[in-house]
């Protein structure tokens, strides 16, 4: 049997969760409602991030825009994701929803940007 303690992030509570690993079983407590469970359950399982990075923007009015994946992407593939992000460049104009980099890594996931820059 393993034991994990993490604090939930996924409200403002800020849970501090007691998690047991027994086998295939897993037993989470300390949360005061369902979604800190679900938290504690889905990192043991499967961890997933949002990831918020930048791009080069070429003939802009700024050097980089904002950018994030559209939804959560498992953890283990940061790395991988922000390696594809950072071989990026943009011509000017962007703006804000504009699809960067469709379905990352086979992942189902977009990155898309979060600011604008206009072209000059």
């Amino acid at each position: 049997m393993e034991v994990k303690k993490m604090i939930c992030i996924n409200c403002p509570l800020g849970c501090s969760l007691e998690i047991t690993i027994d086998g295939e079983e897993i037993n989470v407590s300390g949360n005061k409602c369902k979604r800190g469970r679900e938290y504690g359950i889905s990192e043991i399982k499967d961890p997933r991030r949002i990831v918020t990075s930048t791009v080069r923007v070429l003939n802009g009015d700024k050097m980089l825009v904002s950018v994030k994946t559209s939804r959560e992407i498992p953890k283990k593939l940061i790395f991988d994701v922000m390696k594809e992000i950072n071989g990026v460049k943009l011509k000017a104009p962007v703006s804000i929803g504009d699809i960067v980099i469709k379905d990352i890594l086979g992942t189902g996931v977009d990155v898309v940007a979060t600011s604008n820059a206009k072209k000059i």
